[in-house]
């Protein structure tokens, strides 16, 4: 699986933005996509994920409200809305997949990975 992450750019605070990613083509028949972000000298960190099949979310407590994670299961992939940016959100934002049907939150569950998009949110 090939994911093809986008969406990424330069925002004022309170702005904006939604990023996308493609998968190649859906190999599993439950596959977990998700984003995870890793912002300099920090960890990566789980942002969302959702279910492609069932549509079930799980989001990080630090963006509950205010990013949204969406699919559309006919092109394989996946959006995440993000609103009222705040300057702590600036990271490099990845897209990753699993197979299965639980939404971990660690990265080292994640087989596949996008290349990160760059969130910056300018105060």
């Amino acid at each position: 699986v090939q994911l093809q992450a986008s969406g990424g750019g330069l925002v004022q605070a309170g702005g904006s933005l939604r990023l996308s990613c493609a998968a190649s083509r859906r190999t599993f028949s439950n596959l977990f996509m998700g984003w995870f972000r890793q912002a300099p000298e920090k960890e990566r960190e789980f942002v969302a994920a959702i279910s492609l099949s069932g549509g079930s979310t799980s989001y990080a407590d630090s963006v509950k409200g205010q990013f949204t994670i969406s699919r559309d299961v006919a092109k394989n992939t996946v959006y995440l809305q993000m609103n009222s940016l705040k300057p702590e959100d600036t990271a490099v934002y990845y897209c990753a997949a699993r197979s299965g049907n639980y939404p971990y939150t660690s990265p080292k569950y994640y087989a596949y990975w996008g290349q990160g998009t760059q969130v910056t949110v300018s105060s």
